[in-house]
């Protein structure tokens, strides 16, 4: 792809990380790739990961339909708008240091930022309130304790599938409208996802599922999903 500035080329170049640079390169050769050969031909088990890599390092692509081996319509990827290279992401994640989990472990006492359950701490993840995708780690860096927190794994594939569907994430890009966010968190929130919506995670654990079950008993005694069961008797409450 001769036509690609020799200053875009340099940064494509600079590029180390292995599946980023995979797709990099195949792109630079056949003017894209496709989730089929992202699949068949480097083994990628979720082919969007890989466009997702390259746009974690500062990389723009755009994503368009091909005819795939069997007909069918798929995606593809090749690079869009040079002007958008995200500066702040070139480099790509950083990796986290092991004191900055410390911290944070401590500040919210074992628990999840976002459920509240408590979890030993290898089983909870540092995230960035404000996604990466968005702000950039060269942005949020670690001495700004305040722009990270702990989560659970379910808690954060939860928050990555709302995330990616959020039309902030996907054009706008505004941190601010993150910050806002109750993914950000949910204690002083605004919207969910630019949702005009309210939630709350709630796990029972322990002596506490026992509560859950006589929960769960009255719900299916008044035809209700456990859900509609607290929402009910949180209106009663508040009635009164």
């Amino acid at each position: 792809m001769a036509e690609l500035p020799e200053k875009f080329l340099k940064i494509l170049h600079g590029i180390t990380a292995k599946r980023a640079k995979t797709v990099i390169d195949h792109i630079l050769v056949k003017g894209h790739i496709t989730t089929e050969e992202l699949k068949e031909q480097y083994g990628y088990a979720h082919p969007p990961r890989g466009a997702r890599d390259v746009r974690e390092q500062g990389i723009p692509l755009e994503t368009f339909k091909v005819k795939g081996a069997d007909g069918r319509s798929i995606a593809a990827y090749r690079f869009a708008d040079l002007s958008k290279i995200e500066g702040h992401k070139l480099g790509g994640r950083r990796v986290f240091s092991k004191q900055l989990s410390i911290d944070l472990y401590e500040r919210q006492e074992g628990r999840c930022g976002i459920c509240y359950q408590a979890y030993e701490r290898r089983y909870l993840q540092v995230d960035h309130r404000v996604p990466y995708q968005v702000i950039g780690d060269q942005v949020a860096d670690e001495s700004k304790r305040s722009a990270f927190m702990l989560i659970c794994g379910s808690c954060q594939r939860g928050k990555s599938w709302t995330c990616e569907h959020c039309e902030n994430w996907l054009e706008q890009k505004q941190p601010k409208t993150c910050r806002s966010c109750y993914w950000a968190d949910p204690i002083a929130y605004e919207h969910v996802a630019m949702q005009p919506q309210r939630r709350a995670d709630i796990v029972w654990a322990g002596r506490e599922v026992a509560d859950f079950e006589r929960l769960r008993y009255t719900a299916k005694e008044h035809d209700r999903s456990v859900s509609d069961e607290i929402k009910a008797i949180v209106k009663k409450l508040s009635d009164k």
